[in-house]
């Protein structure tokens, strides 16, 4: 007959069981954990899950089932036990790897491998004797006077963990040290106060929440790092990005410098110093780790087209209406955007190239509108994946504008021939 601690009992076994199977399966949805921690989790699971799972069967059997069910009822218990006994090595395994240690080099873990070998030795012992705990032939659960021998091996691999989790914890992350404590101390905990009194089982539930907590926990823990990592990579793919000088720019503005010093000596050396803080301001962009003020970027522009301007005398002329400068941008945007401008519309063959670059303020934001009279660029042409390509230097304009300060950029063709390029920051970005 079931009294209300058997219903409490298979109640509390059903949540446990209920929680190690979302937790097993919750292993094969996630996206950011790392592939040993994911399968430590699956094996973990899956062990709880048939030590819950045996504990409902004991449950069955000895409660409703009756008499004829005695056999049943030995192995369901002797699953119960062998089961949850195979979770602490399990998880000192996983405790030392995340610490960074390798298990089968220190002595706690070959401690842990021989107290559970004790453990069940003393287990498959009990199957043929009666004096730590047997099964009547009525069915019925006894105790036996050594009944506590047998808990001794499991409370011992808590504490041995323990010990493993105070030395080890100086080189876990705060998540980790977290998840590892309350998994080895609330089943601890539960243990002991099970073993001064048979009744309610303290233990599934608690092995069961903890090892959900200590998943969940862990899980977090790498999904920070993963974002972590993701942002700093992209930092890093930033950085590069806006230090990819195109080389023909170098040895064009080098060459020019080399045939003015015969001609024209002072606007020589007023190029060297263009060109000296034209790669400044590039070689600094990589200590940059956000939008820099307007202005900073304005005149990079500015020094920039000074060195075209004394390559491409009579042949590119610039304007500038930018009124408004109080914001900020990603650095080096503007100006490959106006170098690709001069790159490509510059042609001694053609008119002369005019390039207009002008800011405003609106109610949402900051508009940077460039303007050129060159031949025109679709962004909706085919293009390659060469760097030279001047689709890939502006797809890595966009990109880093929506990743600092959610920006976009849209270019277009002008009706009246060349190209518009509008820049827009949010105002909430600032």
């Amino acid at each position: 007959m079931t009294n209300w601690i058997d219903i409490i009992n298979f109640g509390i076994s059903c949540g446990g069981f209920i929680v190690a199977l979302l937790g097993f399966f919750y292993t094969f949805t996630t996206t950011y954990m790392d592939m040993n921690s994911r399968i430590f989790f699956r094996i973990f699971f899956v062990l709880l899950t048939l030590y819950i799972a045996s504990d409902i069967t004991s449950q069955i059997s000895l409660v409703i089932l009756g008499p004829d069910f005695a056999r049943l009822s030995k192995i369901a218990i002797f699953g119960e036990s062998f089961f949850s006994s195979l979770l602490m090595p399990a998880m000192s395994l996983y405790l030392l790897l995340a610490a960074g240690d390798n298990p089968f080099k220190n002595v706690l873990f070959h401690i842990i491998h021989t107290l559970l070998a004790i453990y069940i030795i003393l287990l498959i012992y009990t199957q043929f004797s009666t004096t730590i705990y047997y099964i009547t032939a009525e069915n019925v659960y006894n105790r036996g006077p050594y009944y506590p021998v047998l808990l001794v091996p499991p409370v011992l691999l808590m504490l041995v963990n323990i010990i493993i989790y105070l030395q080890k914890r100086g080189n876990l992350s705060k998540y980790q040290r977290n998840a590892f404590a309350i998994y080895l101390v609330v089943p601890l905990a539960c243990m002991v106060v099970q073993m001064m009194s048979y009744g309610l089982l303290l233990i599934v539930i608690g092995s069961s929440l903890s090892s959900f907590f200590m998943f969940t926990t862990i899980l977090s823990d790498q999904t920070e790092h993963y974002i972590k990592q993701s942002e700093e990579k992209l930092q890093a793919e930033a950085n590069i990005k806006i230090l990819q000088m195109r080389p023909h720019f170098i040895y064009n503005t080098m060459t020019s410098i080399y045939y003015l010093c015969e001609q024209s000596p002072e606007k020589a050396m007023k190029t060297i110093n263009d060109f000296t803080k034209y790669l400044r301001r590039n070689f600094s962009a990589i200590a940059k780790d956000g939008p820099i003020p307007f202005e900073e970027e304005l005149e990079h522009v500015h020094t920039y087209l000074s060195i075209e301007q004394t390559r491409f005398e009579g042949n590119l002329f610039v304007e500038f209406d930018t009124s408004d400068t109080n914001f900020r941008i990603p650095p080096l945007t503007l100006q490959p955007l106006v170098e690709n401008s001069v790159k490509y519309g510059v042609d001694p063959e053609l008119d002369p190239l005019y390039i207009r670059v002008s800011s405003e303020e609106t109610d949402l934001g900051h508009v940077i509108t460039v303007t050129d009279t060159g031949p025109g660029f679709d962004m909706d042409e085919p293009f390659s994946t060469d760097d030279r390509n001047p689709h890939v230097a502006i797809a890595n304009i966009k990109e880093r504008l929506s990743m600092m300060c959610n920006g976009t950029l849209t270019i277009s063709k002008r009706p009246e021939g060349g190209t518009k390029a509008v820049f827009f920051i949010p105002s909430n970005q600032q």
